[in-house]
């Protein structure tokens, strides 16, 4: 049986280990601990699933709680995958918000597919952007 836990410290260690089980491990900068440990110690939620003592999940986010949550990091196992964890971490994640919030998220190429399937909504109307430290023209 998995267990769900919000909000309950997991370690740097524990965090990457299940990140390198996923694809999203080659996207985080999982080589560097200081900023992973920062990373988990500014989200402002995070729920986390567990097989045991293993952890098998996570759902990390920066929100308001209010208005906006932003999703950052949706993670299982791989060899947990297709059981309901992701959506039940998902679902844990919307329980701690206020209930009109939103959670949004950017998808990585992989799973572009499953989010539909757990019924979040593709904005098309909306462009991601990324700030460049450049000079302006």
């Amino acid at each position: 049986m998995i267990d769900y836990k919000v909000n309950d410290p997991i370690s740097v260690k524990q965090f990457i280990t299940l990140l390198n089980k996923t694809t999203l491990g080659a996207r985080r900068p999982l080589e560097d601990e200081k900023r992973v440990a920062a990373m988990l110690h500014h989200a402002d939620l995070l729920v986390t699933a567990w097989d045991g003592e293993q952890l098998v999940g996570v759902a990390r986010s920066v929100t308001d709680f209010a208005y906006c949550c932003y999703l950052s990091d949706l993670a299982v196992d791989e060899q947990y995958q297709k059981q309901g964890i992701g959506l039940q971490l998902i679902e844990h994640t919307k329980q701690a918000l206020h209930p009109q919030a939103k959670i949004v998220l950017l998808s990585a190429p992989q799973a572009v597919d499953y989010y539909p399937y757990i019924r979040f909504t593709h904005l098309r109307i909306y462009a991601a952007y990324e700030y460049a430290d450049k000079e302006l023209r």
